[in-house]
């Protein structure tokens, strides 16, 4: 669909070192709103000399569904398509022609290809698809934080491309002390949220709460709308982490065989519980799960995914444990794969020249 007014619209607190790069990558769209929340570096005088529509507004309580909902105002009333874009995400080139491509009269939503995670090569490490991109109207924000769309409307239409990606680039300086309690006002508000009390529990385990974490996440897999096997099994992961910490392998490992049947067609849970029989030096448990989870083929889009189900973890696995029981040739073959996968991982580098010296 051409001639299309595209907005693309951000909330800003202290983003002075992003706010070039993300102005660059969205040079092509019709307009741009910021809702500044509160900047103290000179993020304000950057956006106002290019021009973009801007506005300060501070809360005393901040919640990210407030401030998404103020700067959605901003967007002039004749937008077809707004795209909510962190000042710490970049759009690829070609975006635009992607929007166009498969935006028409019935659209409201699109999902695109969300690269979450990129190694120093700029290659993504956790990739999904996200759909943040959507229609003027009849949208609003909501929960006070991992904050989420939600259509006001009747029919809601969504398209997917692959063609349109978006680079997340984070300032891992920034605090995020703001969440935890955010989440549990969230689940204060809607206990039954299926998400945000899996998110909660998630965040306990960040925090070392591993008790209230193991509870929350338990909670979290009783609910009625928690159905969606991909959360569930990382609910069972995340209570095998805490049960780690606690120093209960046992049980940490009944909780991710539990885990593996849940979604047996991910290999994050049996790569979990391969490094959880890493520590314990059971090498032959280590080669069964790590080949198990090497004949899962799909890294499914989603943002549950984590990092060592398909960097080189698998494979550095399984080097380490074929050379310990004795088996050389697979552990130089293991180690030689891993390397492929990063080549900048000096510790493989020098165990795969230990291995050949043995």
């Amino acid at each position: 669909m051409e001639n299309i007014k595209i907005c693309v619209y951000a909330i800003c607190k202290n983003e002075s070192k992003f706010i070039d790069r993300w102005l660059n990558s969205i040079k092509d769209a019709d307009c741009i709103c910021v809702l500044d929340t509160g900047s103290v570096d000179d993020s304000i005088s950057k956006l106002q000399k290019a021009n973009v529509i801007i506005k300060q507004k501070s809360f005393d309580n901040f919640r990210f569904d407030v401030a998404r909902n103020e700067s959605l105002k901003l967007v002039p009333e004749d937008i077809d398509v707004c795209i909510c874009l962190d000042i710490d995400e970049v759009l690829m080139p070609g975006w635009r022609k992607a929007i166009e491509k498969v935006w028409d009269n019935k659209t409201t939503r699109l999902r695109y290809v969300y690269n979450w995670s990129l190694d120093n090569h700029d290659r993504p490490k956790v990739s999904f698809y996200s759909d943040k991109i959507h229609a003027r109207h009849n949208y609003k924000w909501v929960n006070p934080v991992h904050e989420i769309l939600s259509y006001q409307g009747e029919n809601e239409y969504y398209k997917t491309t692959d063609e349109l990606i978006i680079n997340h680039y984070p300032d891992n300086t920034k605090s995020r002390s703001s969440y935890l309690p955010l989440l549990e006002l969230s689940v204060k508000e809607d206990p039954n949220n299926d998400r945000n009390t899996h998110y909660l529990g998630r965040e306990y385990m960040y925090y070392g709460k591993w008790e209230e974490a193991i509870s929350m996440l338990k909670r979290h897999l009783t609910l009625p709308k928690a159905i969606w096997k991909d959360e569930r099994c990382a609910s069972m992961r995340f209570i095998a982490r805490c049960y780690q910490a606690l120093n209960n392998n046992k049980e940490a490992k009944e909780w991710l065989k539990k885990a593996i049947l849940e979604a047996p067609y991910l290999r994050d849970p049996l790569v979990e519980i391969a490094l959880l029989y890493y520590k314990e030096q059971n090498w032959q448990n280590v080669i069964t799960y790590c080949e198990q989870a090497k004949r899962i083929p799909i890294n499914y889009k989603t943002y549950i995914n984590e990092v060592f189900s398909f960097d080189e973890t698998i494979d550095d696995l399984l080097s380490l444990a074929y050379y310990n029981i004795g088996n050389k040739e697979k552990a130089i073959l293991y180690a030689t794969k891993a390397l492929e996968i990063n080549p900048d991982n000096e510790r493989i580098k020098n165990n795969l020249e230990i291995i050949k010296n043995s």
